[in-house]
């Protein structure tokens, strides 16, 4: 079980430059315009790289279906994928929260904001990394931290 029966996942985190709300199909168009146009950005993200899975070519319509995937985990309590929304509603990122991969710790979060607003890299980073402690009941989780 990734997290216990009765802890309630939080439904979004709100800040002054962003707010995180469940991923669904119903961001799809603009979740694919973000990481479509943001392809080297994320790469060079904490956490992914030229071996990651993704961001990797999908059609409109296998991003929908992914999306719909990320609601479906969701729902079922396996994983938890939040769009991250600026003040006027664009998708400006994502962050995953999954099972970790490894024995040493018990969730993998990653994160990507795109290109065109990198610099809420940190901010993102640091505000999500303070909502795991706070919000989450994990006792290890994997946030691999910015660089330089």
């Amino acid at each position: 079980m990734f997290v216990p029966a009765g802890f309630e996942p939080p439904r979004g985190l709100v800040t002054v430059d962003f707010r995180l709300e469940p991923l669904g199909p119903e961001h799809s168009e603009r979740d694919y315009a973000a990481w479509t146009s943001s392809i080297e950005h994320i790469l060079g993200s904490p956490g992914y790289g030229p071996d990651a899975s993704w961001p990797r070519p999908l059609t409109p319509e296998q991003n929908l279906a992914d999306l719909v995937r990320h609601a479906r985990d969701f729902a079922d309590r396996t994983g938890f994928t939040f769009t991250v929304l600026d003040p006027g509603d664009d998708v400006v990122g994502c962050v995953y929260i999954y099972p970790a991969r490894d024995d040493l710790h018990d969730a993998l979060i990653q994160s990507w904001v795109r290109a065109s607003r990198a610099e809420l890299d940190g901010e993102l980073r640091r505000e999500v990394a303070d909502w795991i402690a706070s919000s989450w009941p994990f006792a290890c989780p994997l946030y691999e931290p910015l660089l330089g």
